[in-house]
């Protein structure tokens, strides 16, 4: 029988980043796999690919770390779809780091168990789209799970930042204001980040080009801030 933590669930490793734990230095995990297609990823190879380190090597690597790093960025792919995630994060906290979570969502259940057992520091959560587009942006019906997750994390005590990737031709500006409205019925107060689809670069479906004009308006409310990333 093999051990728990021998499965090879992670694609790759960034040793060293200062932009995706905010204030943190940090690495990020990249686990292979995800239960979405989105028609704009940029991972295709992580999404579609086989994991290629386990998780033991993982660790191997972050106590390599320790006193180097603040935390540890659990992305991909999606983290929180893989068998283990809950013991490998407790785990990287045994070691001392702050653990960040990148999500779709889609997985209330663990997301709720991570909360619970206060294995998570930050989390960022993908706001694909409206019921409307959903399926056909993230070819899957996971809508309500993000619905969930939303709840849950509205409700704790987790800072979390909610993001969206946006491309002209898969969100029109009038479904982007609708879905900040949503945020709003949701009670959601504070950044709401937009990163502008890149253009001219390799992702899951043949896209053309965005438009980028939608950058030059301002979609603040008095409860959220929009920010367009990079």
């Amino acid at each position: 029988m093999k051990k728990p933590l021998t499965a090879k669930a992670i694609y790759s490793i960034t040793p060293f980043t200062l932009l995706d734990y905010p204030g943190k230095t940090a690495c990020i995990i990249w686990f292979a796999g995800c239960n979405m297609k989105c028609l704009y990823c940029y991972n295709p190879d992580i999404v579609l690919g086989k994991g290629k380190i386990d998780f033991e090597n993982v660790l191997s690597f972050l106590k390599s770390r320790k006193g180097l790093l603040d935390g540890v960025v659990l992305s991909g792919g999606e983290c929180t779809m893989h068998k283990n995630i809950i013991p490998f994060i407790e785990k990287i906290k045994a070691l001392g780091f702050m653990v960040k979570i990148d999500t779709n969502g889609s997985k209330p259940l663990v997301l709720k168990e991570l909360i619970q057992k206060k294995l998570i520091d930050y989390a960022a959560l993908d706001f694909k789209s409206l019921p409307e587009t959903f399926e056909h942006i993230t070819q899957s019906d996971w809508f309500s799970e993000f619905e969930q997750s939303f709840s849950l994390l509205m409700d704790s005590v987790i800072p979390f930042e909610i993001r969206t990737t946006y491309h002209s031709s898969l969100i029109s500006e009038s479904e982007f204001i609708k879905m900040i409205a949503y945020l709003e019925t949701r009670n959601y107060e504070g950044n709401y980040y937009v990163q502008h689809f890149m253009n001219n670069v390799p992702t899951l479906s043949k896209l053309e080009n965005s438009d980028k004009k939608i950058r030059l308006k301002d979609f603040s409310t008095t409860k959220i801030k929009v920010i367009f990333r990079e």
